[in-house]
């Protein structure tokens, strides 16, 4: 699952955590992407120290059988993370979907957590290229869900998911556990309050005008978000 950060991504994956036949990896390449980039985020030494650092190590992990004697390996990828020189081949033998949600929506959420953002740090242009990408590779569009709908109809936009990546419609997806859970990146404290405090969907909320430079970035991302959209389950 290919999103960027405040995408509805970990409650994805707590909703597919519920499965009884499925395990969840939380951002497996975060710690190589700081250690790529340098980058100053928010317990950095704690998710350097959590993780492999390094790119290659990362995809023999996460190519490797699924833990847990499951069937599904949900893996929670954040685009961004995939940087200049990282492998990719490794994506020709997943199934890939895209995670989308509104720039406006996720710049409200992401400078909440952080004082400064870029368009690079929010994702967008990453997810088109793999995006594009995966449709290159495969000759046909990847399957594209948006937070919206799967807040504003849980069972119909999850189910259609499943049936699109061929996999058997799970109740048990629409609720989960509060609180931290066991697969949780170690940076969960700082990011993951909002899922730590819920225990499924709730509906969309309602958001304010964005300040002048957010909204100069939402401007950025948009062209990106809106071609994927055109995509989605449901368009």
């Amino acid at each position: 699952m290919w999103s960027g950060p405040r995408n509805l991504s970990t409650a994805m994956m707590r909703s597919f955590s519920s499965r009884a036949d499925c395990f969840v990896s939380d951002e497996p390449f975060y710690a190589a992407y700081l250690k790529a980039t340098g980058l100053d985020h928010p317990m950095r030494e704690a998710v350097m120290a959590s993780q492999p650092q390094d790119a290659d190590e990362v995809v023999r992990q996460i190519m490797g059988p699924v833990p847990g004697g499951k069937n599904v390996w949900y893996q929670k990828h954040m685009s961004h993370h995939m940087v200049e020189g990282f492998p990719l081949d490794w994506m020709d033998e997943v199934t890939n979907v895209f995670l989308l949600r509104s720039p406006e929506r996720v710049l409200a959420s992401y400078a909440q957590k952080r004082e400064s953002v870029t368009l690079a740090d929010i994702g967008f242009e990453g997810q088109a290229m793999l995006f594009d990408r995966v449709a290159q590779r495969t000759g046909t569009a990847p399957v594209v869900v948006d937070s919206d709908d799967i807040r504003r109809n849980p069972e119909g936009t999850l189910s259609a998911l499943c049936a699109a990546v061929e996999l058997s419609w799970d109740p048990a997806m629409l609720h989960w556990p509060g609180g931290a859970h066991a697969q949780d990146g170690v940076w969960g404290p700082h990011w993951y309050n909002a899922v730590y405090n819920s225990s499924g969907f709730s509906p969309p909320d309602e958001i304010g005008p964005l300040p002048g430079w957010l909204a100069e970035i939402a401007d950025e991302a948009r062209p990106f978000y809106e071609r994927m959209k055109g995509f989605r389950l449901g368009a």
